[in-house]
């Protein structure tokens, strides 16, 4: 691993909650491709893109910045599930496991911008 951002585990769990959410707008219905299915991808690759960019150096100011743009782009997601589920675009099985991965996600990165302030 050649960058910090890639041994936070939080950037990780990121990554692979964003790669999730990739493929279950993939079968979102056609008329949403420029919707809540781009919507949906934009926040959730936004999550891990604002960590890395919040990863690279800067002051611990700006990384806290940078990890509650990842933490709004989260709860963004979380939104945008309910959203799907309220369309019928997700079963309640998919939806139950995603919602709950954001939720986990949220709390890692609320955690992380938590110790980052502690370290001010």
């Amino acid at each position: 691993m050649a960058f910090k951002f890639e041994q936070l585990r939080v950037w990780q769990v990121a990554l692979g909650f964003g790669e999730d959410i990739n493929r279950i707008a993939d079968h979102f219905p056609k008329k949403e491709l420029f919707n809540l299915s781009s919507q949906i991808r934009r926040a959730a690759d936004s999550i891990g893109l604002n960590i890395t960019e919040g990863s690279t150096g800067l002051s611990d100011a700006e990384q806290k910045r940078f990890l509650i743009f990842a933490n709004r782009s989260a709860l963004e997601v979380a939104a945008c599930l309910i959203k799907a589920r309220l369309r019928n675009y997700l079963d309640e099985k998919t939806f139950n496991k995603l919602y709950t991965d954001s939720e986990s996600l949220v709390k890692m990165l609320q955690a992380f911008i938590k110790n980052s302030a502690k370290e001010s």
